[in-house]
């Protein structure tokens, strides 16, 4: 019974796997075809991110008026990488 299960999570991960592929995809096709409503949706996410005392940080890690992800999910993801033991995933796609 166990094998099933591990069978069953190990299909739930490559699914899993392959929908936030191909969301990454559409979303930057998306950006490309409408590169305005896509600035604007961003703002608008910036300025509710903000709102909730939410930074917004550049590539390099600094505060700008153009962010690119909250500081919260950077902190969050660098923190999980550094004391995660579980060091199968490094470097793979998402």
């Amino acid at each position: 019974m166990s094998e099933r299960r591990l069978a069953a999570a190990k299909n739930m991960a490559v699914r899993q796997r392959n929908y936030r592929r191909a969301r990454d995809r559409a979303l930057v096709k998306l950006a490309q075809l409408y590169p305005d409503a896509y600035k604007e949706l961003l703002e608008r996410e910036k300025a509710n991110d903000e709102a909730q005392g939410r930074k917004w940080l550049d590539i390099d890690g600094t505060t700008s008026n153009v962010g690119l992800r909250p500081a919260s999910t950077i902190e969050h993801s660098n923190q999980t990488r550094d004391q995660s033991s579980y060091k199968s995933n490094d470097g793979g796609e998402a």
